[in-house]
């Protein structure tokens, strides 16, 4: 076993334990992947080639530049996404603790009926300003800023209220620490819920209610594990 996977399953299990997953309630699972069959689930753009892999429960991303990959269903709210991504620090080349980001609800306004799917993009970070969608990246920037944004589908115009812009080290990415990521669209809700404890949330008055979601970092190493999509 290698030491990302030590690293991994160390942290998700720890996670497990004091953060559970749903189980039953009123929640209900829709999707899952427990990546062990291979990148199926997913669609890859990644702006210069680097190393992913979907293997022995673990999905594994190193990557040279900025890559996002989209799960491949739409999602239709109210939904829970839940992942633990642990920020891998082993020596490697690309493990520089940055950048664990995704997009949630994303539609696309210049794709026929929005889909994302059906444009391509090289991986560029500029090239996803035009979605509609809400954004969340932790320790961005070399894991400096942590924030969170409702693109409005405008070029060069992703707007950041000063509440949803956070420093402090407490907000930014430990080496080799998982973290339990549950995203919320849940009419008007809108949240990222970080190891059981509200990170971001926003009272959207027009929320996105429909779209893909996406796993977003750039030159950085992360595993992911126990994707799961709920029905609220």
């Amino acid at each position: 076993m290698t030491f990302t996977r030590r690293a991994t399953m160390a942290g998700g299990l720890s996670l497990l334990a004091g953060c559970a997953l749903p189980r039953g309630g009123r929640e209900r699972l829709l999707y899952r992947d427990d990546f062990q069959g291979g990148l199926g689930q997913w669609v890859v753009e990644a702006e210069k080639p680097g190393r992913i892999s979907a293997t022995g429960g673990v999905l594994d991303v190193a990557a040279p530049a900025g890559v996002t990959l989209w799960f491949r269903s739409v999602l239709q709210g109210p939904v829970a996404i839940d992942y633990i991504v642990t920020p891998v620090s082993a020596g490697g080349e690309w493990d520089t603790v940055s950048d664990v980001n995704c997009f949630w609800m994303a539609t696309d306004p210049r794709a026929p009926g929005g889909d994302v799917l059906a444009r391509t993009r090289s991986g560029a970070f500029a090239e996803y300003d035009e979605l509609r969608t809400y954004y969340a990246g932790i320790g961005g920037n070399r894991n400096t800023t942590t924030r969170f944004r409702r693109y409005i589908g405008q070029r060069e115009n992703r707007p950041l209220l000063p509440q949803h812009d956070l420093s402090g080290v407490a907000n930014m990415l430990m080496p080799n620490r998982a973290i339990h990521i549950r995203l919320i669209a849940d009419g008007r809700r809108i949240a990222l819920i970080r190891n059981g404890a509200t990170l971001f949330e926003l009272d959207d008055p027009q929320p996105y209610t429909r779209g893909h979601f996406g796993l977003r970092t750039t030159w950085s190493h992360l595993t992911v594990t126990d994707f799961r999509v709920w029905r609220l």
